[in-house]
């Protein structure tokens, strides 16, 4: 395999990092640059990426993420959303209709284009030894994402990526297997609870070693609860900030 799919492959999340070591102005327009050369719907460029640092900011949304420590401990947390403002000033100039954000396929692109311009963010940002972890719990409230980042209608912010210098580097974390996800031709329900019941095993195995016993649980069991009850917040919270932020799906 070649240097780069090493590097992808080799990925891990980290969330402790070097208090002592900073994150360079270079080094995060590097990884802006790499998220806005990666391919988007219509060459729109539905994605717009706030860096922030000021230590009180940075507090204030780590709370509103979940108490999540490591986006106050790490240098730089950058704020991934989906942005039609843009667009709505393209129709504004040409004396259109933005009729798009009227339909769930303006949340369907402009997740899509996040998710690609982070996971580029992320190659990035490992290929130059940083550490990174992104935070999906900006959707628990994103009512204050949009407050204390003073965003215009029409941009949600999607998703956070923490960027730092590790101090730790966990073990890596191991995927369901290849057969459930690679499927040839059509989809196989019949590999699907193989595949999972292989992989509930290998996490048991995986979280007692990494917890020294103290927690055994599996993939299927996590997941079965999240989806039950885990998310209530960004039930709550996502899609009433969606609709004031000017998404009528």
């Amino acid at each position: 395999m070649n240097e780069i799919i090493n590097l992808i492959t080799n990925h891990r999340s980290v969330r402790e990092f070097d208090p002592g070591k900073d994150v360079s102005k270079a080094q995060v327009e590097a990884m802006i640059k790499a998220a806005m050369a990666a391919p988007n719907w219509a060459n729109g460029q539905q994605v717009s990426i706030i860096e922030v640092r000021e230590p009180v900011k940075k507090a204030k949304l780590a709370k509103a993420a979940g108490n999540q420590r490591w986006i106050e401990e790490a240098p730089v947390f950058l704020v991934f959303c989906l942005d039609f403002y843009r667009a709505k000033l393209a129709a504004e100039k040409h004396d259109t209709q933005l009729q798009l954000v009227e339909d769930i396929e303006a949340l369907l692109i402009g997740s899509t284009d996040v998710g690609i311009a982070l996971g580029s963010a992320v190659i990035a940002a490992e290929s130059m030894g940083l550490g990174i972890v992104p935070i999906g719990g900006v959707r628990r409230n994103p009512q204050a994402f949009v407050d204390l980042l003073n965003l215009p209608e029409y941009v949600f912010p999607v998703s956070g990526l923490v960027v730092g210098v590790p101090r730790a580097i966990p073990e890596q974390k191991p995927r369901l297997p290849l057969k459930a996800t690679h499927l040839k031709e059509q989809y196989n329900v019949e590999v699907q609870k193989e595949s999972m019941d292989e992989y509930d095993a290998t996490m048991s195995a995986y979280m007692s070693e990494r917890t020294n016993g103290q927690d055994s649980s599996d993939w299927s069991s996590k997941i079965a609860r999240f989806y039950d009850i885990g998310f209530d917040e960004y039930q709550k919270n996502s899609s009433p900030t969606i609709k004031k932020q000017g998404f009528h799906y």
